[in-house]
């Protein structure tokens, strides 16, 4: 399975992501890293994903071929991140026919109703539980 995780700024919350999943399932997942800037792509890559790549034409000419998307759900705001994810970028993900698992953390000034606040390593324990769990059991 590809998975391609994007994030931004100092590339944080990407690169947790990436070692949870690399903890959990070792190489059986195939980890692009998509970084809005170079730091956060090199991050991402210090923390085992596979491959990297940074900035807007990478992110728009690579989630397309990814099976599940995975960021911050700012990654499908345009101009979000202060201002690093652009709206070519937001609508790339957007539209791509990937999965998006989507976390609910934002710097914006964005609520999502009903979904209550945790801290991220809860977060990413429910994304790999409950939602990547689940896919990759009914992919072939």
């Amino acid at each position: 399975m590809r998975i391609g995780v994007v994030d931004g700024q100092g590339g944080g919350i990407g690169s947790a992501v990436i070692r949870r999943i690399k903890e959990r399932y070792g190489e059986r997942i195939d980890i692009t890293a998509l970084g809005t800037n170079a730091i956060a792509t090199a991050q991402m890559l210090k923390a085992r994903a596979n491959r990297g790549a940074s900035g807007e034409n990478a992110i728009v000419r690579t989630v397309p071929q990814m099976a599940v998307v995975v960021g911050p759900i700012a990654i499908v705001m345009a101009h979000a991140m202060m201002g690093e994810v652009t709206p070519r970028m937001a609508e790339a993900v957007a539209e791509c026919p990937a999965r998006k698992l989507l976390i609910p953390l934002s710097q914006e000034n964005i609520d999502v109703v009903g979904v209550l606040p945790a801290p991220l390593p809860h977060l990413i324990d429910a994304l790999i539980k409950k939602h990547l769990s689940q896919l990759l059991e009914t992919m072939p």
